[in-house]
C-alpha cells in the first residue's frame, strides 16, 4: 500500500471512528442532562455506583480525567447532595468518596436509561461485530496509552 493510500485510510477510518463516537455520546449525554448531570458527573457516579467508595484520584484515573478536574466536579456532586467525602479514620489526610442515597437512587435510575441507549445502538452491530469492534478499540486505546 503506497504512502499516500496509507494515509487517505488513516484519516477515514479516523473520521467515521469519530463521527460514531460523537453520535453515541450525544445520545447518552441526552439522557444525563435530562437528568441534571454532565458527562463528567455521570462518570464519577457510575464509578462509584459499580466500585463503591473511591478517593478522588481513582475516580480521575476510572473516567480518565485530571485529579483537578475531578475536585470541581465532585464539589458540584456534593453540594447537589449526591456525593459526600469522608476522612479516613485512620488516615485524616486520606478522603473517599461516596454516593449518597439521593445519589445512588439517581444513578441507578440514569444508568439504567444510558445502559439501553446503549444497548439499543449497538444493536445494529452482531453480536460478533460487537466483539470485534471491542477488540479494535481496546487495541487503539492501549497504543495511545502507550
Amino acid at each position: 500500500m503506497s504512502d499516500t493510500t496509507t494515509k487517505k485510510l488513516a484519516l477515514t477510518t479516523y473520521t467515521k471512528l469519530m463521527r460514531a463516537a460523537e453520535s453515541a455520546t450525544s445520545r447518552t449525554s441526552k439522557v444525563m442532562t435530562a437528568a441534571g448531570l454532565t458527562i463528567s458527573q455521570f462518570g464519577v457516579l457510575e464509578a462509584l455506583y459499580h466500585k463503591g467508595p473511591l478517593c478522588q484520584r481513582d475516580i480521575a484515573a476510572k473516567i480518565l480525567k485530571s485529579t483537578g478536574n475531578i475536585t470541581l466536579v465532585i464539589d458540584n456532586l456534593e453540594k447537589s447532595g449526591l456525593v459526600r467525602r469522608e476522612r479516613d479514620s485512620e488516615d485524616r489526610r486520606f478522603l473517599t468518596v461516596h454516593l449518597t442515597e439521593t445519589g445512588t437512587a439517581l444513578i441507578a435510575k440514569v444508568f439504567a436509561e444510558v445502559e439501553a441507549a446503549i444497548v439499543a445502538d449497538l444493536a445494529t452491530l452482531t453480536a460478533e461485530e460487537q466483539e470485534t469492534l471491542g477488540r479494535l478499540c481496546k487495541k487503539l486505546g492501549l497504543k495511545s496509552a502507550a
